[in-house]
């Protein structure tokens, strides 16, 4: 696995339903290194700390690969590397390979799988289509939140080095279908 892209958002107000709110879901590239702090990523937007942040959820990792599903069924988007509010845009993460618990050295930082992301209603408004929370959830391309067990700074083309393996785990996906069942979905 390699980062091809890093990805920060800043505060964004919009109005959906009539009320208004706060989001950090519009991330765009960076050509710079990122800091990958306890838990969040320095300079990054984190707007509902209830719900996302915080040490198992510090990193979100997102696979090019999944661009290439998503992209022919919402053709119209303007698209760029942060449209799932990624932090790091990796070339090919497996969410149904990659078991909670596994272990990965990348740049000066390591980096534990924690959860996987359970879209809410911010995705839909960032794809300006609900339909995409329904299908994200219908997927198992839900991407991998990390805790960040060693700080530091990661940057494009940083190959992710598998330290730990715990094949004994429920993966990502497998999280991904718990959470679906548990919201009755």
């Amino acid at each position: 696995m390699k980062i091809v892209s890093t990805n920060i958002g800043d505060k964004k107000e919009i109005f959906w339903k009539k009320k208004k709110v706060i989001t950090g879901i519009y991330k765009y590239p960076v050509n710079k290194p990122i800091f990958l702090d306890v838990e969040e990523v320095e300079g990054d937007e984190i707007s509902d700390r209830k719900h996302h942040g915080g040490i198992n959820q510090a990193v979100y990792a997102y696979s090019l690969k999944h661009y290439d599903y998503w992209k022919p069924l919402y053709p119209d988007l303007d698209w760029n590397f942060g449209m799932f509010g990624e932090n790091l845009t990796i070339d090919n993460i497996d969410e149904t390979k990659i078991h909670l618990g596994n272990t990965y050295k990348v740049g000066n930082a390591i980096l534990e799988a924690t959860l996987q992301r359970s879209p809410c209603f911010k995705l839909g408004i960032r794809f300006n289509n609900m339909k995409i929370v329904k299908q994200f959830w219908n997927s198992t391309m839900c991407g991998v939140y990390f805790k960040v067990i060693q700080t530091g700074t990661v940057q494009i083309n940083d190959e992710f080095y598998q330290i730990k393996s715990c094949p004994e785990n429920l993966t990502i996906a497998d999280l991904l279908i718990r959470r679906k069942k548990e919201k009755g979905l």
